[in-house]
């Protein structure tokens, strides 16, 4: 088991300031005008006036508008009627509903027409945001009475509150909570487009599925608050809402679930709980086509499926983050904080629907918020992902372009590497030196394979010194050095190929036991316009094999007769 750490890092530091920045972005506590109210499930024949008449007879259930109460949306439906107190202080307010129901609402007036507003209706002139709102002008049953019908929707049952404001609070709330939605949307979306636009320019699906469950997961927001219908006027998803939100559900969990195996490192950090992450995946998506489907009883099978599935879910990963994160997943603590939120959330929302948390109103809002700060915890990891990817390419780009033994430029990277020279620099002068040390078979012969890797790595080293950080070194093959001098003109490149000699013959590389010394042979060529690199380098090899048959231990230029060279002298250049 790998030791586990806290993520450290400048963004860890202002994570929580940004928390607090979107919480206070939300709502203020508004102050209402208390309210009393009743309701009781709709009966054949019922007429508004005969609901209003139980009423004051005592005969609907009693309820506290200020809290979460849950109606039934099947069947006919529901009748709510609310008495501000004082009576009088209708006129001039607004009526709002909060959180929107799925369905359609109507309120009566006096003479029994209704007024209907639902999330995805486009008729009404203006519209509230994240709620339902009716301006009332005056008292229209008198005594403060206000009626209302939740008509049949989707769901079983339609949690909402409800709140009298003065025109001017309805205002303030409203512009508050778009200021609010928008910023968390926008947080959002555009963490889900950066990733989307990383994800091919880094071949790593892990950027893909966080996208998809960060747009899945502001599509659910979306229309459960209503924001992609006012204001954004999403006409196109009236009616669509309710299965194309439960799809986004299915997804969303089947992408996390996706994101979560690859970003937290499951097969390495928590092999035992990558497959039921990978199975609640496959579950999901399974969930989600019988949901999408036509066919209704496998759409009734979906919908019971999918709540449980949710939840386990969420405790999955949640559970499969920490053991990961404890095994010493970096990542996994990111995806764990950005998790934590959204798998508390999830667990009221279910206390919530049962009945639970009658007073829990602002979960919508957090909801929003844990979204928004998801998205910057997880992008950040992201981003320290992203960063690990890339150490971890230079590494293995480092280890692939370079001999693992002297360090120096293999053969294949030393070839793309003068290839990109030559079409930088056109028109300049360039040379090449194919260098072969001279008698290293005796060497290994007389004094072991291992002191022959020694000469090699103190010979590369003597060259890589010697040569300047825009010249390339490349080891060529066994006991052959390749070596492009940048914007190097023939009589330059020359004293340069002759101080190589001289400093590998200084080295004092003993070949055996009668006093010879390790030396090099250089051969040496000028680029011709045109060339092909084979040709160069064959050049340059001939005119080495020239230097080793007129003695060794020599520099010579391709395309000119070697001279003699008396045998006393340790070097000659021969052009």
């Amino acid at each position: 088991m790998g030791k586990w750490h806290w993520p450290s890092g400048p963004a860890w530091r202002w994570l929580p300031a940004l928390g607090m920045a979107l919480l206070l972005l939300g709502p203020a506590v508004h102050a209402a005008t208390p309210l009393n109210g009743a309701w009781r499930e709709v009966q054949a024949g019922d007429t508004p006036q005969r609901v209003l008449q139980d009423y004051r007879h005592g005969d609907l259930r009693s309820f506290d508008p200020g809290q979460l109460q849950h109606f039934p949306v099947q069947g006919l439906g529901a009748w709510v009627v609310l008495q501000a107190q004082p009576p009088g202080a209708l006129a001039g307010h607004v009526l709002t509903v909060n959180p929107p129901p799925p369905g359609k609402v109507a309120l009566y007036d006096a003479y029994g027409t209704a007024v209907t507003l639902a999330l995805d209706d486009f008729t009404a002139p203006s519209h509230a945001h994240g709620r339902l709102a009716w301006s009332l002008g005056d008292d229209p049953h008198g005594a403060g009475l206000v009626l209302l019908r939740f008509e049949p929707g989707a769901g079983a049952v339609a949690p909402a509150s409800f709140a009298l404001l003065s025109a001017s609070e309805f205002l303030r709330l409203d512009a508050r909570w778009l200021v609010f939605a928008s910023a968390c949307f926008a947080v959002m979306l555009a963490m889900a487009l950066m990733a989307l636009c990383i994800a091919p320019m880094l071949r790593d699906a892990t950027f893909a599925w966080y996208a998809g469950f960060l747009l899945c997961y502001a599509f659910i927001q979306g229309t459960r608050s209503g924001f992609l219908f006012h204001p954004l006027e999403m006409a196109w998803l009236a009616g669509l809402s309710p299965v194309a939100t439960s799809v986004a559900i299915g997804l969303s969990m089947a992408f996390a679930a996706l994101f979560a195996v690859r970003f937290c490192e499951l097969r390495r950090f928590a092999p035992l709980l990558r497959a039921p992450a990978m199975a609640l995946a496959v579950g999901m998506l399974l969930v989600t086509v019988m949901r999408a489907c036509g066919f209704k009883p496998l759409q009734n099978i979906g919908q019971l499926l999918i709540d449980p599935l949710l939840i386990l879910g969420s405790v999955l990963l949640g559970v499969a983050s920490l053991v990961a994160a404890i095994r010493g997943s970096r990542h996994a603590w990111f995806f764990l904080f950005g998790w934590m939120p959204l798998l508390a959330l999830t667990a009221l929302w279910s206390a919530e629907i049962s009945g639970t948390l009658a007073g829990a109103r602002w979960l919508g809002n957090a909801s929003l918020a844990a979204g928004a700060l998801e998205a910057l915890v997880l992008s950040f990891g992201l981003a320290d992902h992203a960063l690990s990817m890339r150490r971890t390419h230079a590494s293995v780009q480092v280890l692939a372009d370079h001999d693992a033994l002297t360090n120096v430029l293999n053969r294949r990277a030393w070839r793309e590497a003068v290839e990109e020279t030559l079409r930088a620099h056109v028109g300049q002068p360039m040379t090449l030196l194919f260098l072969d040390l001279d008698h290293f078979k005796i060497l290994n012969d007389h004094q072991g394979h291992a002191a022959g890797d020694r000469a090699l790595v103190a010979v590369a080293d003597a060259l890589r010194h010697e040569l300047r950080p825009l010249d390339r070194l490349g080891r060529y093959g066994g006991e052959e050095f390749v070596a492009l001098l940048h914007g190097t003109p023939q009589e330059p490149a020359t004293q340069v190929a002759i101080r190589l000699c001289r400093r590998v013959h200084r080295l004092e590389i003993p070949l055996d036991n009668e006093g010879g010394r390790l030396s090099v042979s250089i051969g040496l060529a000028m680029h011709h316009p045109n060339e092909t690199m084979d040709s160069w380098i064959e050049r340059a090899d001939q005119a080495m094999y020239m230097a080793k048959l007129d003695g060794r231990n020599r520099v010579q230029v391709s395309g000119t007769r070697p001279k003699a060279v008396r045998s006393r002298q340790p070097l000659k250049v021969v052009e």
